[in-house]
């Protein structure tokens, strides 16, 4: 093991700072001015970068990017991504959900596992990498909009460039606690599944409710629709395990004493690489098709601000430069050889490693209770990352 290169303490007073700034997703603003403020005062040049969505949310936001310029521009450039927004702030806390509170090794506070732990290591190591002897670039993007409904921070940082010229990513998420299988830092995770979610439009005949054969009940089939996407047969990969199907809403009807004419259903799906968007609604027409209902169903997906805003699935390659690097680097740091997992979930890290087509691994402090009342992280596991970092950086950079 090698001594640390970052200052623990710093780091988790930094995490603290963080904690203590409510930044629910689009509500990132005070924020985003502490981290700009904080790579500032260090000379670390960054910028704002502005985020806009005007047609379903009306979200005006800001990324925060900062780029450190190595010496050869044919030497390769690293992304260390991080989201700065939060899930809303829960109300089951029995303490204020911003406090930041130290015990026993963990820090409390919404946010603080998912993920501002990773927000802060991020942030110090490229502070340390910027003192060191690197040929190629560092690109720091401190993002909004993760935990919302369509990760417009990093959709907006692929359309307008920023990862044109990257060669490899780093996401700082919670891994374990979200893997695909039970897995304890020190971890690497090289891929996730992706999703889609079906918006079902099920219409059927309106009658008064005293006579219901006098019409057909969208209510009654949209149950049905659901219990054959709940069943639906889904794919399988190696790596990232086994698909799956969730009905997460059904809506419909309203008037008291009328058949219900139309209902809504909204139904998850994780897929993994090999699912198209074309077999995924296929999949699911086929299903519908083979029930004996009298209702009209017209499967669509969620509306989105834009058609290439998707969660594809991927995978990164174990004998990737990146991988090798973060292996080392955890061995120098913990003394472990880390985990290998794949995530069950989908983030920012799918727009970087599918849409972006980077290779992209998960690397995070863990922690309980994500998006919860309680959430903490391992405040040892922050300095242990933010160290790793620095050192796989090295590796590949210098």
């Amino acid at each position: 093991m090698t001594e640390a290169s970052v200052d623990p303490g710093e780091t988790i007073d930094l995490l603290q700072d963080l904690v203590q700034i409510p930044s629910p997703y689009f509500e990132e603003h005070e924020c985003a001015e502490f981290v700009h403020g904080w790579l500032d005062e260090r000379g670390l040049e960054p910028e704002y970068h502005h985020v806009s969505e005007p047609d379903i949310t009306e979200y005006e936001g800001d990324n925060v990017v900062a780029r450190l310029e190595g010496s050869d521009p044919e030497a390769p450039t690293l992304l260390l991504n991080a989201h700065m927004d939060t899930v809303k702030l829960v109300e089951a806390w029995e303490e204020d959900p911003c406090s930041g509170r130290i015990e026993d090794g963990r820090l409390y506070g919404q946010g603080s596992c998912d993920m501002k732990g990773g927000l802060a290591a991020v942030m110090v190591a490229f502070a340390e990498l910027a003192e060191r002897d690197l040929k190629g670039d560092v690109l720091l993007t401190a993002v909004v909009d993760e935990e919302g409904p369509y990760g417009l921070g990093t959709d907006r940082l692929i359309r307008d460039g920023y990862t044109d010229d990257v060669d490899m990513a780093v996401v700082t998420e919670p891994g374990p606690i979200l893997a695909q299988e039970d897995l304890s830092n020190p971890a690497l995770l090289l891929g996730a599944r992706g999703r889609f979610l079906y918006d079902v439009t099920v219409t059927g005949t309106a009658a008064h409710g005293s006579q219901p054969y006098k019409g057909t009940n969208a209510v009654v089939d949209a149950g049905k629709v659901a219990d054959a996407l709940n069943d639906l047969a889904v794919g399988s990969h190696p790596k990232l395990g086994e698909g799956s199907t969730c009905p997460l809403l059904l809506d419909g009807g309203s008037q008291t004493l009328s058949v219900p004419e139309q209902a809504r259903l909204m139904v998850d799906r994780h897929v993994v690489v090999g699912e198209t968007e074309e077999d995924v609604r296929a999949d699911a027409e086929d299903a519908i098709a083979a029930l004996d209902i009298e209702s009209e169903v017209e499967v669509n997906f969620r509306e989105a601000p834009d058609p290439g805003i998707t969660y594809g699935p991927y995978v990164t390659d174990e004998d990737h430069p990146l991988v090798g690097a973060l292996q080392q680097a955890s061995r120098d740091v913990t003394g472990e050889d880390p985990e290998i997992g794949y995530f069950a979930s989908v983030g920012d890290f799918n727009y970087l490693g599918d849409r972006a087509d980077l290779p992209t691994v998960i690397v995070g402090p863990d922690g309980e209770n994500i998006h919860g009342a309680g959430e903490f992280v391992y405040t040892d596991e922050v300095v242990e990352v933010a160290d790793m970092l620095v050192a796989a950086g090295e590796e590949l950079l210098a």
